[in-house]
């Protein structure tokens, strides 16, 4: 599958981040506890620099526990903050807004020698298309500021958001990079659906998603499909699976495109259970 998209509005994005940085006193980068590695864009880590920074662990609901907890100890061994977000159950939220505080102490003490006081902590929270920001933002002020939506680049342009008195969020769309140099990166993003479906090989993508939950763990497919997995092929055992889901089409044929859909949608949702797809090398 030969995965390379990178959208004009991207490009718009990049130079708007390096742009606006100078307003905020902090940066959330939200990434996807699925994928840490995948969804932290390196282009982001370039831009920021050495200003404040709180990577949120966001769908870790999706992600599985134990793998949740290797990579926040892979961040904090890295010096970098760290936290579990589960924006569905608002889980982890009061946690970003006290690290918040404490990560921008040094710039509110600075402000305050200078006669500035009572101004709001100003962040901005990046991350690639369809990582949850617009969830997190609602989530983090209680009431729908951002636009929210399922599938990559629902938000089109820089928008600041109250959260609290003292805490205000610059949203901006979400970056992808121009290139991704490792097959494994891309697959990954379209797994989860960072990229849109529209611009891949649904059925192909599908194959290669059994195959990847098939060498973590045979029973995720084995559980939720009840299927027998070993000696079978990704495409064989997607055939299965659209049997057993009465994806059936004239003739008796097994409708793929169908099949490959509930996979994906079943995967995203965690339905066929809490997968982490890569780990750190800590």
């Amino acid at each position: 599958m030969n995965i390379n998209w990178y959208p004009g509005h991207m490009k718009k994005t990049r130079e708007s981040i390096k742009k606006n940085l100078s307003l905020v006193d902090i940066v959330y980068e939200l990434i996807d506890a699925r994928i840490p590695f995948s969804s932290q864009n390196p282009v982001i880590d370039e831009i920021l620099g050495n200003k404040p920074r709180l990577i949120i662990l966001n769908k870790s609901d999706l992600a599985d526990d134990e793998a949740n907890n290797s990579w926040k100890d892979y961040f904090n061994s890295k010096g970098i903050t760290c936290v579990l977000v589960d924006c569905i159950r608002n889980k982890g939220l009061d946690e970003v807004v006290n690290l918040t505080y404490i990560l921008t102490e040094d710039k509110r003490k600075s402000l305050a020698k200078k006669g500035i006081k009572n101004r709001p902590v100003r962040a901005m929270i990046v991350g690639i298309p369809n990582v949850g920001k617009s969830t997190l933002i609602n989530s983090l002020s209680g009431r729908k500021g951002a636009k929210v939506g399922n599938k990559p680049g629902v938000t089109k342009g820089n928008q600041w958001i109250r959260i609290r008195k003292d805490l205000e969020l610059l949203d901006t769309p979400g970056i992808l990079w121009p290139k991704f140099e490792d097959k494994e990166v891309g697959l990954n993003l379209a797994f989860t659906g960072a990229i849109k479906d529209e611009l891949l090989d649904i059925e192909s993508l599908a194959v290669k998603l059994i195959e990847r939950l098939n060498r973590i763990s045979k029973s995720y497919l084995e559980d939720r499909y009840n299927i027998a997995v070993e000696n079978k092929t990704g495409y064989e055992l997607l055939l299965e699976i659209g049997q057993k889901r009465g994806c059936i089409i004239r003739g008796g044929e097994v409708d793929t495109e169908k099949a490959s859909n509930i996979v994906l949608d079943e995967f995203r949702k965690g339905i066929i259970g809490r997968i982490t797809l890569e780990l750190p090398s800590l």
